[in-house]
């Protein structure tokens, strides 16, 4: 019993009352960006824009998107739940409600938010609640947090487009959650640029070879 109770909390949003209590001060973490060099927390040019996206165990996500012309930087780090600067090991538990999350800073001269969500739809599997592929736990949960009125929009129709292009491919129905950005809290030191480091490491991103037909629009 105590083995299904614990698989039940790691696929269940806890509750203000059972979430683990955190930290006040933030989990120490790497200062520049292990690929590019650029600072990991700013400051960042006026025109830049910031992103967030939940698609499952973040280090194959975020080499997904820095790889991506006009991403100035990326970041690997927990958000959407209720413990306060969580660790790896807390998130793990599923008693913290955050789930792994990549933080995106972009150029929308040079990429779109619109096509920053075709990437996110496409190259991930958005129909399995709790879970990517083997991947099982609130922190693997698919989502779009976004910082603007007019990305809540495009997320929104996006969602709503791609899921009629997996209604007819005989797909499930998409469970990403679409919320105002909370706070992103930095992952460890070792988790940021992972697979950079770690070049034959983990990567559980999975699409489901559905083309998601977002229309191109202007950056927002």
């Amino acid at each position: 019993m105590f083995i299904i109770d614990m698989f039940n909390k790691k696929t269940k949003m806890p509750d203000a009352a059972e979430a683990l209590p955190g930290r006040a001060t933030p989990i120490p973490t790497a200062e520049t960006h292990f690929v590019n060099g650029r600072p990991l927390k700013g400051p960042w040019r006026d025109n830049l824009q910031t992103a967030m996206f939940g698609m499952g165990c973040f280090w194959g996500v975020e080499r997904l998107f820095w790889q991506v012309p006009g991403v100035y930087v990326t970041a690997a780090g927990y958000a959407g739940g209720i413990t306060p600067n969580p660790t790896y090991q807390e998130t793990s538990t599923g008693l913290t409600g955050h789930n792994e999350v990549v933080l995106l800073v972009f150029d929308p001269n040079v990429i779109s938010y619109d096509e920053l969500l075709t990437l996110f739809w496409e190259e991930h599997d958005p129909t399995q609640g709790m879970r990517q592929g083997n991947d099982i736990g609130t922190t693997y949960r698919s989502g779009i947090y976004t910082f603007t009125p007019e990305q809540k929009a495009a997320a929104e129709q996006s969602r709503d487009a791609y899921q009629k292009a997996l209604n007819v491919a005989g797909r499930g129905k998409i469970t990403t959650e679409i919320l105002q950005a909370p706070e992103f809290y930095y992952a460890e030191d070792y988790h940021q640029q992972y697979l950079a480091k770690n070049p034959a490491g983990y990567c559980g991103l999975r699409g489901t070879g559905v083309s998601c037909p977002i229309p191109q629009a202007k950056a927002i």
